[in-house]
């Protein structure tokens, strides 16, 4: 039979408390997956709108008469170039190399940016020609749909900006590392939504 203070010594071994926050860390990036997994149901709301409005113009402005493929792929380079900074700044964190990480991560603001600064300038050139949430079916979903991705980039890059504070006040402590391996899940997550909102609105869009 073990007593107390067996415990007691057990509990102060750094080797217990190693695996106490290893643990904790993984049910933290477990309930991330749930969260997720919840998020991917909001998205496939969004596209089963969008594609039975897909259709619906009012006979006004269509998408074909709006799209710029050109303008979007480069909207998705920056996305998915943003997305291998991302995989760098990790296995800088995962080597304790601050400089390194702080660089990547502001490269990957940098492009998230850039992204969300060309995505505001479609909404206004499309609003500017007479496409607006209010114009038809079809663009109250393309807008519910597109925006909603946006503001999902717009709260990973608060959050980057967030993690900026918490290593530069407490280095690379386990918590921390388990909070940016969560942004990491979430922004390629990210990725992968705008290449299906690219292949589903944009590429078929302008068939």
């Amino acid at each position: 039979m073990t007593s107390t203070a067996d415990h007691t010594v057990l509990e102060d071994t750094p080797g217990h408390d190693h695996e106490h926050h290893h643990d904790a860390g993984g049910d933290t990036v477990f309930g991330f997956w749930i969260y997720i997994m919840s998020d991917c149901l909001l998205f496939a709301t969004l596209f089963a709108t969008y594609a039975v409005l897909s259709g619906s113009f009012a006979g006004g402005i269509t998408a074909k008469d709006l799209f710029d493929l050109k303008f979007v792929a480069a909207e998705t380079a920056l996305l998915l170039l943003s997305s291998f900074t991302f995989g760098m700044a990790m296995l800088y964190a995962h080597q304790h190399n601050m400089r390194g990480m702080i660089t990547w991560l502001c490269i990957t603001f940098a492009l998230g940016a850039g992204f969300l600064c060309m995505e505001m300038y479609e909404f206004h050139h499309f609003s500017s020609m007479g496409a607006t949430p209010q114009t038809s079916a079809y663009w109250s979903a393309f807008y519910t749909l597109v925006a909603t991705h946006g503001l999902h980039v717009t709260a990973g890059m608060i959050w980057m900006l967030i993690l900026f504070v918490h290593f530069y006040r407490d280095g690379f402590t386990n918590a921390n590392l388990v909070r940016l391996a969560c942004l990491s899940l979430f922004w390629h997550f990210l990725d992968i939504i705008w290449i299906c909102v690219f292949s589903v609105v944009y590429l078929m869009g302008v068939m």
